[in-house]
């Protein structure tokens, strides 16, 4: 596993960081629910007014008087874009970085072989993404206890494993596109992540886009519907597992065979 430990230690900073970031950002906007509490019925009746931008954001289907449905829009946009965001940064720099940073020669040199190699990096990857996650629902969950609120455990854990296999859908297709990269895709990547969130968006606004949600991560870590009916949007998630499996096929498949530079 020395390719796996390698993989950690050259990506810890970076993780620390996203990691302290993200969790900041939500154990905030948790600590401000209280201050707001008071006013968030009439703040839910207004966004529920608001028509196309209501839609957009999926505010007409959560009240903001409850601690759950300021979750799932402040906490939940929050956790979606900042943990898309890493995971597309970290797939799509997993295996173009060797090539870009002139590693590879020195890397593939060791006595193992190549597809060992691709697997602990995989595992590093999927590794970093899993403390990520842990570390947030343990800031989440100790802001909640600490201010006092009324939490659904159930469903907040819910909604967090929605938005971690979220970023392993984002992740494991950067980490295919990376394959086919040489100087990098930074741009791709976000490019990526952030196209699936505005796809999310379109399908909610416009009925005849509304086939998007089935190939956007987001249609399956839908706040709304993690949160009114207690389970996770399946048809959607089975695409993006699928989706995900596929881009760490071809990942595989393109650099088992690469040339490396």
């Amino acid at each position: 596993m020395t390719i796996f430990r390698h993989e950690m230690k050259r990506g810890a900073l970076a993780l620390a960081i996203w990691t302290a970031a993200i969790s900041f950002m939500l154990a905030v906007c948790v600590f401000i629910y209280p201050e707001m509490a008071g006013e968030m019925d009439q703040i839910s009746d207004m966004f529920a007014d608001m028509g196309a931008f209501s839609d957009a954001f999926g505010m007409d289907q959560l009240n903001f008087g409850e601690f759950m449905g300021y979750f799932g829009i402040e906490c939940g946009n929050t956790l979606g874009i900042g943990g898309a965001l890493f995971a597309a940064i970290l797939g799509i720099s997993m295996l173009s970085k060797e090539e870009k940073d002139g590693t590879a020669e020195f890397l593939f040199s060791h006595p193992v072989s190549r597809s060992r190699a691709l697997g602990e990096k995989l595992l590093s990857m999927l590794c970093s993404l899993l403390i990520l996650n842990l570390a947030v629902v343990a800031a989440c969950l100790l802001s909640a206890l600490i201010v006092g609120v009324e939490v659904h455990y159930g469903k907040l854990l819910l909604m967090f494993l929605a938005y971690f296999l979220l970023q392993v859908e984002i992740a494991a297709i950067t980490f295919g596109i990376s394959a086919f990269l040489k100087r990098g895709g930074l741009g791709i990547g976000l490019g990526l992540a952030l196209g699936f969130y505005f796809m999310n968006i379109a399908s909610n606004l416009l009925e005849e886009l509304e086939f998007l949600k089935y190939l956007t991560p987001y249609g399956f870590a839908d706040g709304g519907h993690v949160i009114n009916n207690y389970s996770l949007e399946w048809r959607s998630l089975s695409v993006g597992m699928a989706l995900a499996a596929a881009g760490i096929i071809v990942g595989f498949r393109k650099y088992l065979k690469k040339d490396l530079s």
